[in-house]
């Protein structure tokens, strides 16, 4: 559908930052994809778009994937809820002070850095495991839950996609096994590794906002204007850390088998979606029954503290459901096939690698989804490999590089919303300070790709 294919996602973004509601904007953003999907189909009758979009919402539903996701985003609610109002927050982060662990600023935040690169499996779980552990933390230090959602958010995708022992490099290796190349798909898809420029860069920017402890833009104004009460460091003084330690750690652990056994004992092939739901039901289970053994609460006031939690995450939820229903209106559409045609034919070779990764970019950012950017852009970037001569490795790095830069920004990403579930964060704050160092991170990575390309090809 062309230029109008790219309505829907410009309708979200502006309202988002026009109305400062996300709900709203994502609602509007389905029903004006829908409409065009009428439109270009014959039908007139525009009054059936939000018809078609509840059909839409069903159909994500449905699938097996999404709806693990939905449920994984509710049940970490009352996990969470556990773990708080137990007073398993307040312990662990007096242990952790007890013990040096996590004395200062600059430990908090090397702490949630490097739970985030340990647990490289899953990019959810990634998120979810450190943003838990942090959360009583950056209250204790007077740290804002943005800088927290940044520091989070701004590791787990980057790290997956440079370890690439997971489901990560499980896809991508399965987009490149299609083609024939001079080198084996593994051979290129570990080449790209030192070549992912702006998963490195990330990286390095969340490290300097760490040891130097400095934070610029929206995110120093986010923390000069912290004043949020440490509810949950007041909860439950009198208790145990491992009410909170043991939850996480068998989360933590369980993924990692889940991983392996719906892989049929491959890490790589495991099933993420599967794994992490499995594992979040373990630990509220395991929750459940510590503190029920414990005896400080009972069977009832386990389940309404359960579903208070879920209650907590529903707005949340609903935006994770709304950004996939969008996503799948959006595929139709074509909007990343567009996107992904700003990639000419009489373009400079040394140009095509950066548009690559600018492409990938701005499709990311517009449909929300890194995978999906994968999907489209690398049977782009082959083609291009084998007839241009193109360095294989650089043009696989930048189009990865391209979905996760674009993934980070965007405020319908499925992603930023979790990050923001894991971190206890406002969405809209979370994209507003993060995004300047992604841009940063964006405008030196298109740098490094065309220096790159200049000196290889």
């Amino acid at each position: 559908m062309g230029w109008y294919s790219i309505i829907p996602p410009l309708v979200a973004i502006i309202v988002v930052f026009w109305k400062k509601e996300v709900i709203l904007a994502l609602l509007l953003a389905v029903l004006s994809a829908e409409a065009l999907l009428l439109l270009h189909t014959g039908d007139q009758s525009l009054w059936l778009s939000p018809v078609t979009s509840i059909e839409r919402a069903i159909e994500i539903i449905t699938s097996p994937g999404n709806a693990r996701i939905l449920l994984f985003s509710i049940m970490i609610g009352a996990l969470l809820a556990y773990i708080r109002d137990s007073g398993g927050v307040a312990a662990t982060v007096e242990l952790l002070i007890k013990r040096g662990v996590a004395r200062s600023k600059r430990q908090v935040g090397g702490l949630t850095f490097f739970t985030g690169v340990a647990v490289f499996i899953e990019s959810n779980l990634s998120v979810l495991t450190a943003g838990i552990l942090a959360r009583g933390l950056f209250d204790k230090f007077k740290m804002s839950r943005a800088r927290l959602a940044y520091i989070i958010d701004s590791t787990s995708a980057p790290i997956c996609i440079l370890i690439l022992l997971n489901g990560w490099g499980a896809f991508v290796l399965g987009l490149l096994s299609n083609y024939e190349l001079a080198a084996s798909p593994a051979e290129i898809l570990w080449g790209s590794v030192p070549f992912n420029f702006y998963a490195i860069i990330t990286l390095l920017i969340v490290l300097y906002t760490i040891f130097a402890d400095k934070v610029h833009g929206p995110m120093k104004q986010a923390e000069v204007d912290l004043t949020r009460t440490d509810t949950e460091l007041a909860a439950a003084p009198a208790s145990k850390a491992r009410f909170m330690l043991i939850p996480l750690t068998v989360m933590v652990v369980s993924m990692v088998g889940f991983m392996l056994w719906t892989g049929s004992g491959s890490l790589a092939q495991g099933s993420g979606s599967q794994s992490v739901l499995y594992a979040t039901m373990l630990g509220c289970v395991v929750a459940y029954l510590l503190l029920l053994s414990h005896g400080r609460f009972t069977h009832k006031e386990l389940v309404d503290t359960g579903f208070k939690g879920m209650g907590e995450l529903l707005p949340l939820v609903s935006i994770v459901l709304l950004s996939l229903t969008l996503g799948a209106s959006l595929k139709v559409l074509g909007t990343g096939v567009f996107v992904a045609g700003i990639v000419g034919e009489f373009l400079p070779i040394f140009l095509v690698v950066p548009l690559l990764f600018i492409a990938g970019g701005i499709m990311s950012f517009t449909t929300g989804t890194s995978w999906g950017t994968f999907a489209i852009l690398i049977p782009i970037g082959v083609p291009l490999i084998q007839t241009l001569g193109l360095p294989p490795s650089l043009v696989v790095a930048a189009i990865l590089g391209g979905g996760v830069f674009g993934d980070h920004c965007s405020p319908i990403s499925d992603t930023t919303a979790v990050s923001s579930i894991a971190a206890g964060c406002d969405l809209l704050t979370h994209v507003k300070t993060q995004l300047p160092y992604a841009l940063f991170a964006g405008g030196l990575s298109v740098a490094a790709f065309t220096l790159a390309s200049v000196v290889m090809i």
